[in-house]
């Protein structure tokens, strides 16, 4: 539904939700005992919602209304985003930055951007996408792509994150690999707020 969503223009006020509702949740999330280690909620972002003229407006009131700190939050956006009007992209991204909210590339090497554009653009994160992940294990060539993007991340002082992480192969290989984060159904399939609150406070 996301590309009817995006076509239609509907994706603008659902994304305004979907932020706002993430805003109130990781507010509430700080506030609990067993997220004391909870540092960031990271939200995607489409580029319909991203290139809306009141789009810097739409983040600053939903994290003054959910009193949640801009530090916390992290805008997650894709590589198609920079295809067009990149130095538009560049600079919403630098006056979002001057708020202290952090950026990541999600899905990355999946695009066209630039290395030149990456060196330019103001992210902190890359997440290395599943279709890379996936097969790691056994296809020596997957392996040769995610280590080259970790050694790159970390010429370029980026945090680096794994998508699709499914086996404790796949943990091990990438803690090998001084890869920084990891995201998967290894750890947990998504779940409901409150099946996450009760599974954090059994930890």
């Amino acid at each position: 539904f996301i590309p009817i969503a995006e076509e239609s223009g509907l994706i603008v006020p659902l994304g305004q939700w979907i932020l706002n509702e993430a805003c109130r949740q990781a507010h509430k999330w700080r506030q609990l005992p067993s997220f004391r280690g909870f540092e960031r909620m990271s939200v995607n972002v489409s580029s319909v919602q991203f290139n809306d003229d009141n789009f810097q407006a739409v983040v600053k009131q939903a994290l003054n209304e959910a009193n949640l700190p801009a530090s916390m939050l992290d805008l997650e956006i894709t590589e198609s985003l920079l295809l067009a009007n990149t130095e538009t992209i560049i600079d919403k991204m630098n006056a979002l930055k001057g708020t202290s909210v952090s950026f990541s590339i999600d899905d990355f090497g999946t695009g066209y951007s630039s290395l030149e554009y990456l060196k330019r653009l103001p992210v902190d994160t890359i997440k290395i996408d599943q279709s890379f992940v996936r097969d790691m294990i056994v296809d020596p060539d997957d392996k040769a792509i995610v280590e080259t993007i970790i050694a790159m991340a970390k010429s370029l002082r980026l945090t680096t994150v794994a998508e699709g992480v499914e086996t404790a192969e796949h943990l091990d290989l990438l803690q090998q690999l001084n890869c920084d984060e990891y995201q998967g159904y290894f750890f947990s399939r998504p779940l409901p707020p409150e099946e996450l609150e009760t599974l954090f406070s059994k930890a």
